[in-house]
């Protein structure tokens, strides 16, 4: 049986009322349209212990005109959330990027004025660190779309524990030639797993190129590092680097691997460059308690046979044939009393890229379902326009 909440007998007497009234003496062009319109209140935000429980309520209002038969009720965890048990009337899954979904059918009728509570339940997995979790419904009851509202609200929170970024670099012999290649490495050793919801701060790797070596080729999810942050696309020749993860996001366990082609000046000596593991910004994450292996080096030995490929040497132009007709001038294309050099073309310089925006990754305006394909256009529209320094610092 459906339960009727929050009905008034105004609006039982009025009801009575309008339902006596002849049609004819109420012309539909002055008809009111009447539609509920549900809100929901918002959770209190918390910070659990891996482990521990989170339960609260929130409570469901109709500030509409018309009641609410039948509210469906969605909860959506990020991954390292779950739900401690399954609930009848709830149909539970797994969707987009290992979100978990709850969708409940409240069987109740919410007339206007009238509320009703619904809880809230989650639990912190051993790997819990940055999370959101999304809650309610439609304005008129039904199953909710994507994006926030009054009726369905995103709380993000940090769990009470840490995630520890590791940086890796290599060890290595020089190589004669060109194509000598150097890999550095950002990895998560948890406990927590890494996605920043609230910002476009994204774990990222700094990457200084050895003093007497040039980048040759760089990895396409590479930056420039300018001043404070990532400045446009991946080209050679820059003295450091900032790489990230193509979505943001690094599970525990999970590392990536940047590999640089470098090409040596043939006076180089052994040399290396540093490695750190930050921010794309070059600014320490709060989560990362463990900083004695966030700094590395990329380290390069020149043996003493060690013979480096020669520059190539501009050679003498060759003196062309005077051709039959020329008036006997010595060299092709010098006219009398011309000079007969050939004009040298000037090289285009690089231009670099305008200053842009990082789009926030999971910000609380955006699904749960389009965080990873936020931070993954955030790296794509680096690749078009530069990113903007960021001129704010962490204290």
């Amino acid at each position: 049986m459906r339960l009727h909440l929050g009905r008034s007998s105004a609006l039982v007497a009025a009801a009575a009322i309008v339902a006596a009234v002849p049609a004819a003496v109420a012309p539909a062009a002055h008809a009111e349209e009447t539609a509920p319109e549900l809100t929901v209140s918002t959770l209190p935000s918390a910070a659990p212990k891996p482990g521990e429980v989170y339960d609260r309520t929130v409570t469901v209002t109709n500030n509409g005109t018309a009641p609410a038969e039948g509210v469906a009720f969605r909860i959506r965890l990020t991954r390292g959330l779950d739900f401690p048990e399954q609930v009848e009337g709830c149909v539970y899954s797994t969707v987009g990027d290992q979100v978990r979904q709850a969708l409940c059918e409240l069987d109740a009728v919410v007339e206007p004025g009238g509320t009703l509570t619904t809880p809230v339940r989650f639990k912190a997995l051993p790997h819990a660190l940055m999370e959101a979790v999304e809650y309610g419904t439609s304005a008129t009851g039904e199953a909710p779309g994507e994006g926030f509202s009054d009726s369905y609200r995103r709380l993000t929170l940090e769990a009470d524990s840490s995630a520890d970024l590791v940086a890796v670099g290599e060890y290595t012999e020089a190589l004669a030639g060109d194509g000598q290649s150097v890999t550095a490495t950002l990895r998560n050793d948890g406990p927590g797993w890494i996605q920043n919801q609230v910002s476009d701060d994204l774990p990222g790797l700094l990457v200084t190129i050895p003093p007497g070596a040039t980048a040759t080729k760089v990895p396409e999810d590479c930056s420039p590092f300018h001043i404070d942050g990532p400045s446009g696309p991946p080209v050679p020749g820059k003295p450091r680097y900032v790489c990230w993860p193509e979505d943001g996001t690094l599970d525990v366990g999970e590392e990536h691997l940047y590999t640089f082609t470098l090409k040596f000046a043939e006076t180089a000596e052994d040399t290396k460059g540093e490695v750190k593991a930050s921010s794309v910004y070059d600014i320490t994450p709060a989560y990362d308690k463990n900083l004695a292996n966030n700094t590395d080096f990329i380290r390069i030995d020149f043996p003493s046979d060690y013979e480096p490929e020669p520059t190539p040497t501009p050679s003498a132009s060759a003196s062309a044939s005077p051709t039959p007709g020329d008036g006997g001038n010595e060299h092709e294309g010098q006219a009398a009393g011309g000079t007969g050099t050939t004009p040298t073309a000037t090289p285009t310089a690089t231009a670099e890229a305008p200053a842009g925006n990082l789009a926030s990754t999971g910000s609380d305006g955006t699904p749960l379902l389009a965080g990873a394909a936020a931070a993954a256009a955030a790296l794509g529209g680096l690749l078009v326009l530069a990113v903007r320094r960021r001129r704010t610092a962490n204290s």
